[in-house]
């Protein structure tokens, strides 16, 4: 929120925490290779430590230590890529074996050391800003993108295009949820039902041309498996071979769900790519991807992945 607008009482009491959370955040940088104590922190704040740990995960989406411990192995990742052994960075962020470090890493990004090792930034973490993450509205505090490079797939489904303003500005499909056919789940029902593919997510894929201003056009899709019959109506569209950076949208309750969504693309766009070595690849596709893991029936908090084509900076 722009300091020159005035703010209501809640809103002081916001800016107020997050300035104190930053010093926090700001020490967890400068000391991540050495053992942080709890209690110091909250006593940075001036808060108790029950009070502290409630403020920080309402504003970071993470328990102090899960963050502490996140963040040491995006340090890690940087010094994996770059060659380090993972024996000596395992030692280096205060994991005491080979085995805790690949377990906590493992839990932490879905795959062990070594194959994710092909698939991570080159690059440093990117400085945390919490006002600016409060201000998006994200949920919590995006953490860096996986890099994968993704062989050509084709999917199938149904094109959907709406008038509004904004469209390279406003990307996420909940903006438009509320199309006949989206809203009940129909349409997602009968593409499952008369495609049957053989993992369950959903693409919504961003066909609009850059040079359309007031028209957002984008494809409902799931996976199609050559061979298969295409019933009327659907689309199907080739997706080429192309290295992405994979955002996941902070944990969140389904009520914040698509707040993070925008959020989120706010955070790629603004702060993101402006600080990264990649720009957008123009010759494919961005996508979200929503699996069973924004199933509300099924979790207390969701998310979903944002994926962007990218290409190193020229």
């Amino acid at each position: 929120m722009p300091l020159s607008k005035k703010l209501n009482r809640f809103e002081v009491i916001a800016i107020q925490q997050l300035l104190l959370l930053q010093q926090v955040i700001d020490y967890i940088e400068e000391h991540i290779k050495d053992e942080i104590a709890p209690e110091s922190l909250a006593t940075m704040t001036g808060y108790s430590p029950y009070h502290f740990y409630r403020v920080f995960q309402k504003y970071t989406g993470y328990t102090l230590m899960d963050y502490v411990v996140k963040r040491r192995l995006q340090y890690a990742l940087h010094e994996l890529v770059n060659g380090k052994k993972v024996i000596q960075i395992a030692m280096d962020y205060g994991f005491e074996t080979h085995a805790g470090f690949t377990k906590a890493f493992k839990k932490c990004f879905g795959s062990p050391p070594s194959l994710y090792k092909i698939h991570c930034p080159k690059s440093l973490p990117q400085k945390l800003d919490l006002i600016t993450i409060h201000q998006k509205n994200t949920g919590g505090i995006v953490m860096q993108p996986m890099i994968v490079k993704r062989e050509a797939f084709t999917v199938a489904g149904k094109t959907f295009e709406i008038n509004m303003g904004k469209v390279s500005y406003t990307r996420d499909a909940p903006a438009i949820w509320d199309q006949e056919g989206l809203a009940d789940g129909s349409i997602e029902r009968f593409l499952y039902n008369s495609l049957a593919p053989k993992k369950h997510g959903e693409y919504c894929i961003n066909l609009s041309p850059s040079a359309v201003d007031n028209k957002f056009i984008y494809l409902f899709a799931v996976d199609f498996e050559e061979g298969t019959s295409l019933p009327n109506g659907l689309t199907t569209l080739q997706i080429p071979a192309v290295t992405y950076a994979v955002f996941r949208t902070p944990l969140v309750e389904v009520e914040k769900f698509a707040s993070a969504i925008k959020g989120t693309w706010k955070y790629i766009l603004e702060d993101w790519f402006p600080q990264s070595s990649y720009e957008v690849d123009e010759e494919a596709f961005d996508f979200e991807y929503y699996d069973e893991h924004c199933h509300h029936w099924d979790y207390d908090k969701i998310y979903m992945e944002i994926h962007i084509p990218i290409k190193e900076r020229g």
